[in-house]
């Protein structure tokens, strides 16, 4: 693929700036150009040099793009399609990130843009939004899915491949009918799942508050995401509503049965659910035949006082051993431990054990 490419973005929050960040980093000699209502977004994308020009209007500023990303709210996705129809090149491959696909694809057919689209969606985010929270490193080794129109040419789906390779992300084609599914069934429920656990112990919680003020390790953790944007989630819920309500109804009929083995105290079959779940959810970080890496890490016990942490992370780097994230966890209900350190390679595990166990550390 050439490297002078110039790329267009169409909304510049936390997907879009993670992406124009990637591409800056990894092709210099690429010119970015991005619109956003959000001028503050833009002013500070072109400050930090990730854009080579702001634009104030969708203008035919764009007609020079090889690639055009389309990062705003899927709500818009229809009234800038036909803002940009007028001023795209037949040339210009066109794509978008968001989690719903069939939306977008009957967007394009209805544009008569499908022999320039591949859809794209990017297995990445964060609870928090917006261009200044982007970083380039939001894209490493994580899935890019990939959806192209069947009227699109192998080789621009070949090139695009190679362009989402170079910023660290794994490309993945899919229909975009079973990414829709797919999607709904390990990401969309999930949260739906985690925002109703919410409101649940909100619900139940005494005057006290006594269920929000112990709320840690387990329930924080599969409740994370419900910190995540409610209008991009309401969205989601509009646009994909027929495979989450099916895929919803299902979970609903599998929690009346565990319910019922509760109730009827079925000792057999709770201990069958519980490690059927544990086992394959084990399968996950220890499959092989996926290119993402598993976490390399340990945990410690230190004590939580000031100057803790700074010593484990000193004692390490004394001996060479590279963090690649460090915290303190402030309860032990899921697992031993208080110091969560990660590394980049298996070796370095067995390295720092070796040396943290030698001054008294105790390791899990």
């Amino acid at each position: 693929m050439k490297q002078d490419f110039t790329c267009g973005f169409i909304g510049l929050g936390l997907i879009g700036g993670s992406i124009a960040r990637a591409i800056r980093q990894n092709h210099p000699c690429s010119r970015l150009l991005a619109y956003d209502i959000n001028q503050t977004a833009l002013d500070a994308a072109y400050k930090d040099g990730v854009i080579d020009m702001p634009l104030h209007a969708i203008g035919e500023e764009i007609s020079c793009c090889d690639y055009l990303f389309l990062c705003a709210p899927v709500s818009e996705n229809d009234h800038n399609l036909s803002r940009i129809k007028k001023y795209l090149s037949p040339a210009c491959l066109l794509t978008d990130v968001g989690s719903v696909k069939t939306d977008i694809h009957r967007h394009i057919e209805r544009a008569h843009l499908s022999r320039q689209f591949i859809g794209g969606h990017p297995m990445a985010g964060s609870e928090r939004t917006g261009y200044l929270n982007s970083k380039a490193l939001l894209l490493e080794n994580i899935y890019y899915i990939l959806t192209p129109s069947k009227e699109v040419c192998e080789e621009q789906v070949l090139n695009f491949q190679e362009l989402i390779r170079s910023l660290g992300a794994i490309p993945l084609i899919l229909p975009y009918e079973q990414h829709d599914y797919v999607t709904a069934a390990v990401s969309h429920l999930p949260h739906v799942v985690a925002a109703s656990l919410v409101h649940l112990i909100k619900n139940s919680d005494s005057e006290t508050g006594i269920m929000k003020m112990i709320a840690a390790g387990g329930f924080k953790d599969i409740t994370r995401i419900a910190s995540s944007s409610p209008v991009m989630w309401q969205q989601i819920c509009l646009t994909n509503k027929e495979n989450i309500t099916t895929l919803l109804q299902d979970y609903i009929t599998s929690l009346q049965q565990i319910k019922a083995a509760i109730d009827q105290a079925a000792s057999e079959e709770l201990y069958h659910f519980f490690d059927g779940a544990r086992s394959y959810r084990d399968s996950f970080a220890e499959s092989s035949s996926g290119p993402i890496k598993k976490s390399f890490s340990l945990r410690i016990d230190i004590a939580d006082e000031p100057g803790a942490l700074a010593a484990v992370a000193t004692l390490l780097a004394l001996h060479q051993i590279s963090i690649k994230n460090i915290g303190i966890t402030h309860n032990r209900e899921q697992a031993e431990g208080v110091l969560n350190v990660e590394f980049y390679q298996e070796e370095s595990i067995k390295a720092a054990s070796a040396i943290l166990s030698a001054r008294g550390y105790t390791i899990y």
